[in-house]
């Protein structure tokens, strides 16, 4: 999926944030990632939920490629948050594997996945309000060098401007589109392989939530590997390579984003509504600037 803002011109800074493997962009499809690399991401018959005994997450199964983007989608309560917080470590597992790049981190508590390549971006408290935009930054990136880690701020002030026009401003002053991308540029610090994001469009407006996803999309061109949750359901299917609808813990149907966008059966049994999902910002390639 092309993003029209991005042709013809130069590389977008986010070149130089990551590094996409040699086997490049996953290719689209209900079967998943390309069978020519492993899976960025890979989660298998994860069973996870808050008390022990009580899961909310019931066998559930994905694959993430790298320079892909994946929605999970569902109606409320289905355990797609759930979902995402047992792969960043912050909810207990009780069964399954979730393996990143190969490496099995199911179970793994957050605070051990520092360094791992994997990047969680929570829906709500995900930025320090009574820091600067500066600091927030530079705490993102305390593993990094100074000169490192100032060439990394740098870089992502290039891919959102707003911040960078404002680096000493307190991010609780920031707007809530500013503060999106405070939090999304904070997971970019440590230049993730596989990013998490918790409704990022949750309470902007549609302009601000269309920029969002541009953003997204200019991450995937990099090599990141995206796994979204949203219930703006036309948006993230609008960005998105592939979606999986989870339904009661686990997926009940996946395929590329375009078939589920236009199935009636899909829309009207698991999504609430008609096709191309519930009403929502234009698709990011269409988003005022």
């Amino acid at each position: 999926m092309t993003d029209p803002e991005r042709v013809g011109r130069p590389p977008s800074p986010t070149a130089r944030l990551t590094r996409a493997t040699a086997d490049g962009p996953a290719a689209e499809g209900a079967g998943g990632p390309t069978s020519r690399s492993v899976p960025a991401l890979e989660v298998h018959d994860l069973v996870a939920g808050y008390e022990p005994g009580l899961p909310i997450v019931r066998g559930a199964s994905l694959a993430v490629g790298t320079g892909e983007i994946v929605a999970l989608l569902g109606p409320n309560g289905a355990g797609k948050s759930t979902l995402l917080k047992a792969v960043a470590g912050l909810v207990p597992v009780e069964s399954g594997r979730v393996r990143l790049g190969g490496r099995d981190l199911a179970g793994v508590p957050a605070h051990d996945l520092i360094g791992t390549g994997l990047a969680y971006v929570p829906q709500t408290e995900n930025v320090f309000a009574r820091m600067t935009v500066d600091e927030n930054l530079g705490l993102a990136g305390f593993r990094l060098g100074r000169a490192a880690r100032r060439q990394r701020i740098a870089e992502l002030y290039a891919l959102f401007p707003d911040l960078g026009r404002q680096p000493r401003l307190r991010a609780g002053r920031l707007s809530g589109g500013q503060r999106q991308m405070l939090a999304f540029a904070r997971a970019l610090m440590g230049g993730p392989r596989v990013l998490l994001l918790d409704e990022p469009s949750a309470g902007l407006a549609p302009k601000l939530a269309g920029l969002v996803f541009a953003k997204v999309q200019e991450v995937r061109a990099a090599g990141v590997a995206v796994l979204l949750v949203e219930q703006n359901v036309r948006a993230a299917l609008g960005v998105a390579d592939r979606a999986y609808v989870l339904v009661e813990g686990r997926p009940r149907i996946d395929g590329p984003a375009a078939v589920l966008r236009d199935d009636p059966e899909v829309a009207h049994l698991y999504l609430g509504g008609t096709p191309g999902g519930a009403a929502g910002p234009p698709e990011p390639g269409g988003a005022a600037p």
